[in-house]
């Protein structure tokens, strides 16, 4: 199977159409990720058929949650080579996008794949997720705000539930076993100004792993402590 099959079969899983222009945006996406993963270090995944599933299918199975609405804000926290924040921008282009990530040497990757696939309302920022949450201009204003992180949800949600605005969601993307993990981050999640709002199955086109969408409402705004720093969310995580 061809690539373009393969982009389009695999949209296909969540009820996308994507268009020949969109499909053009994900090849010339690829190929950048490639070129550029022979001078830093962007994934361990090398091979076309891989970066297209595991990386840009597994990334679009966000818009299986029935959240992401036409001219969203959205955040993607520890964006990394862009995932799920840059095929989220190519799927519904009116959305606006900020891609938060703390190595520099990524960040310039994200702004040549910007300029190369000619997107607007995305912008890349270096920094670190628990520093930028406590500048007013991104602290609770995100409709949507997601992580594609390894990191413990209980963890995860003290670094991204401060962006989210009050009526709008977090959206962490984890693998299949996350139920004891969902059952200890709940009162953290509830401290942090959220309510556990469902659990999505996501199955990727051709892979036998189903991922799992955790997506959490906010309710009530974030008390201005935090987060706090990083050294005190991952050595003392919130109970």
């Amino acid at each position: 199977m061809d690539l373009d099959e393969l982009i389009k079969r695999g949209c296909k899983v969540y009820d996308i159409d994507i268009d020949d222009e969109k499909i053009k945006k994900f090849i010339k996406y690829k190929e950048m990720l490639k070129q550029w993963n022979e001078k830093i270090n962007l994934t361990a995944i090398k091979e076309d058929e891989g970066i297209i599933k595991k990386h840009f299918l597994d990334s679009i199975s966000i818009f299986s949650s029935g959240l992401i609405k036409e001219n969203s804000y959205v955040a993607d926290i520890g964006t990394g080579a862009g995932f799920p924040g840059i095929p989220m921008k190519i799927i519904m282009p009116s959305l606006n996008v900020l891609l938060l990530d703390s190595l520099n040497k990524r960040i310039n990757f994200l702004n040549e794949v910007i300029k190369e696939l000619e997107l607007r309302d995305i912008k890349t920022m270096h920094g670190r997720a628990e520093d930028i949450a406590k500048d007013n201009e991104f602290r609770e204003k995100f409709d949507i705000v997601t992580a594609r992180a390894v990191a413990n949800l209980t963890v995860l949600s003290e670094y991204c539930i401060p962006y989210v605005k009050v009526g709008g969601y977090f959206i962490a993307m984890k693998g299949p076993s996350t139920d004891e993990e969902i059952r200890e981050s709940k009162n953290a999640i509830g401290t942090l100004g959220g309510k556990l709002n469902k659990i999505v199955d996501v199955k990727i086109y051709e892979e036998e792993m189903q991922h799992k969408l955790i997506i959490v409402e906010k309710v009530k705004s974030t008390d201005k402590k935090y987060p706090r720093k990083a050294s005190q969310i991952e050595k003392k995580p919130l109970k």
